[in-house]
């Protein structure tokens, strides 16, 4: 059985890291690398951690946002309202 996807009026409209609040502080990083287009690789220089941590908080991002490639989880960032704000929250 899928997952539903990520409810988007559960929370308050006037905050946009709101569908993001599930999320790690290092799963929203890595969100951010792949919302700019990072690969795997710099994502995992910028961050100071293994590119296989990457790939395992790749993995979980895109279970939690129900999606099934990179393309798909920036889309999906874009259309909840992803900013780099939601990196401080």
């Amino acid at each position: 059985m899928r997952q539903q996807p990520l409810a988007t009026g559960t929370a308050p409209a006037t905050d946009p890291a709101a569908p993001f609040a599930r999320l790690t502080p290092t799963q929203r990083k890595v969100l951010g690398g792949v919302y700019s287009g990072q690969l795997n690789k710099q994502i995992a220089f910028d961050l100071g951690i293994a590119e296989a941590t990457v790939k395992a908080h790749m993995t979980a991002l895109m279970r939690k946002l129900d999606v099934r490639n990179r393309t798909q989880l920036a889309v999906t960032a874009q259309a909840l309202g992803w900013s780099e704000s939601a990196l401080t929250h």
